[in-house]
């Protein structure tokens, strides 16, 4: 082993340790790593700075800014409107919304469809009288068997695709996944129609203070007749900086009255306070504050004539991301109180301002009913349990749907590479208004760009030191001997742990030149190998964080960590079968 492929191996290993630990975001690693290639010097500075110049990496961009154009003209949401009118019985709802966003998904970045479909899907249980969570798993799980139907589903594919046009093999077409992605998908739609009902949980909605659990952290106090707090207003009587508590509405002769900061206190009103019970216990022994024991708290405590509950998810690409509450000044610009914050099934309610937001947070926001609209048109949320879309372009959707239908054509029949192909239809999405310049810049998800720019040189690094190819060795020698179909079953399952552990787009980056260097070795076409690493990584289906559709309905559908393994574990071993008997009759060695 010579030093430079120690040192890229060393930089492998710590890329992948960090993205598993998600101790920092995905594109800082991405870029750490870059720095240590470029430092080291390891790659140029040409290769260190080709990711960006990538055509996966552009195409990915403009395919986020032509999924945006279908988002914003509400062609989406119209789809959905129709699945509510013909959903009438569980397994016909069921069959409808994976039909319907596998479609989408085969064309458009399939966050952006499942985004959409949440309060669609949630609307849909609750009229059906069906559990949300018999439902969103296999939301997520038909986005990811869309995506792996076309060249242009996911990114993971694109990228797959350019790795394989760099080391001199050709890029993919647009419709060579396919035939194995559509068997993906009649597999796995069937696996739920048949099965879902064994291995979905059925978790039925519960009020949202019930599923936030805020019934320890809010009650009732009346101010009572001895109280030193009557004549004083609730800023004067600094409840909150005395005692940690919030008083979220106060009952002042019988009319509510919401964040009374400036309401003076009089005998026999009634706060809603919220706090541990340690500060409750001691704000009532020195406040003259009568705990209501009767009390329970329910969702009709927080709404009134003017006034909702609402849960609202922070949204993939949601520029909150990594800032808090009180950084995002949250209270005052949206006129609106968080209650509690709930993440991957554990709700957060202490400290709630000093919180960092992470994709697929749920909020629980009490605001009055103006606000909401203004929170449903902000990209950062997706707000539950609402269907009315906001400044959406109805007219455009034909245009739209005209673009894509174009772009796919194009690409699909090489008149043009599928990069010309989507920059001109972006380009057209904005001279039509469609989207706007500003919109389409919001639309891209720029962590998976410069995560791809970032991580992109490792594989070259891992190359041309002939790290992949030492690794590769490594592979063969445990199977080897078995033959090429052993160990495209063994990258397989290799590339499916990685990727329900890290960002899927750095799996395939990582263990896409070790596909190539292993089938040079073996003295085979590297296609199958590859084609193993994209389908892999494009679908999982064991953890909530290995993929981010899976991350956005943890919380909407109630679920557990174990929910997952049940349901996707079970799948994946199913897909890993198919692809190894069909993959090398698709595609040969």
């Amino acid at each position: 082993m010579t030093l430079e492929i120690g040192l890229v191996l060393g930089i492998l290993v710590g890329a992948v340790a960090l993205f598993i630990s998600e101790k920092f975001p995905i594109d800082l690693v991405a870029f750490l790593v870059l720095a240590s290639l470029l430092v080291l010097k390891l790659v140029t500075p040409e290769q260190g700075v080709s990711g960006f110049s990538n055509q996966a990496t552009v195409t990915v961009a403009a395919m986020f800014i032509l999924s945006a154009g279908i988002q914003k003209t509400g062609a989406i949401a119209a789809l959905g409107r129709l699945l509510l009118r013909q959903a009438k019985n569980r397994v016909l709802a069921l069959a409808l919304i994976m039909a319907s966003v596998g479609l989408l998904s085969a064309f458009i970045n399939n966050t952006a469809a499942v985004a959409v479909f949440i309060p669609l899907v949630l609307t849909i249980a609750a009229r059906r009288k069906i559990a949300p969570s018999r439902l969103l798993i296999p939301l997520s799980f038909a986005s990811q068997f869309g995506g792996v139907c076309t060249l242009i589903g996911t990114s993971t594919n694109l990228l797959v695709s350019a790795i394989s046009a760099q080391a001199g093999y050709g890029a993919f077409s647009m419709f060579e996944f396919s035939r194995l992605g559509f068997i993906y998908f009649v597999v796995g739609a069937l696996y739920f129609v048949l099965f879902g009902r064994w291995l979905l949980p059925d978790r039925k909605s519960k009020d949202l203070t019930e599923a936030f659990q805020l019934g320890e952290y809010i009650t009732e106090m009346r101010v009572a007749a001895e109280s030193p707090l009557i004549g004083k207003t609730v800023r004067q009587s600094k409840l909150g900086s005395d005692h940690d508590v919030t008083v979220v509405r106060l009952l002042h002769h019988h009319k509510k009255v919401w964040s009374p900061l400036r309401q003076h206190l009089d005998k026999g009103d009634v706060l809603l306070v919220r706090g541990k019970v340690k500060d409750l216990m001691d704000m009532k022994a020195s406040t003259g504050l009568v705990l209501n024991a009767e009390f329970k708290l329910r969702d009709a405590e927080f709404e009134s004539d003017d006034q909702m509950l609402i849960q609202a998810l922070v949204a993939p690409r949601a520029r909150i991301i990594g800032h808090d509450l009180k950084e995002l000044d949250f209270r005052n610009r949206y006129n609106a109180l968080v209650l509690a914050i709930q993440r991957r099934g554990e709700s957060i309610r202490e400290k709630l301002n000093s919180v960092s937001l992470e994709l697929g947070d749920a909020l629980l926001i009490q605001a009055p009913k103006e606000e909401v609209a203004r929170l449903r048109e902000d990209d950062d949320f997706i707000v539950l349990g609402a269907l009315d879309e906001p400044s959406l372009r109805r007219r455009k959707v034909p245009i739209v749907l005209a673009i894509i239908a174009i772009v796919v054509g194009l690409a699909a029949f090489n008149f043009m590479p599928i990069l010309v192909a989507a920059i001109a239809g972006t380009i057209v999405m904005v001279l039509t208004r469609c989207i706007d310049l500003e919109e389409a810049y919001e639309s891209i998800d720029w962590k998976v760009i410069f995560l791809l720019a970032g991580i992109f040189p490792l594989g070259i690094a891992m190359q041309e030191t002939g790290a992949a190819r030492l690794i590769a060795e490594g592979t063969i020698g445990l199977v080897g001997n078995m033959g090429p179909i052993a160990v495209l079953a063994m990258l397989y399952l290799v590339t499916s742990i990685l990727t329900a552990t890290m960002s899927n787009n750095a799996t395939a980056v990582l263990l896409a030149p070790i596909a190539i260097a292993t089938a040079q070795n073996l003295n085979v076409d590297p296609k199958p190998f590859l084609m193993c690493v994209t389908f892999a990584a494009s679908t999982s289906f064991a953890t909530p964080i290995g993929y981010q559709t899976n991350t956005m309905i943890y919380n909407p559908g109630g679920y557990r960590y174990t929910d997952f393994f049940r349901a996707g574990i079970p799948l994946n071993i199913i897909f890993w079968i198919l692809a190894v008997i069909l993959i090398p009759m698709f595609w040969s060695f």
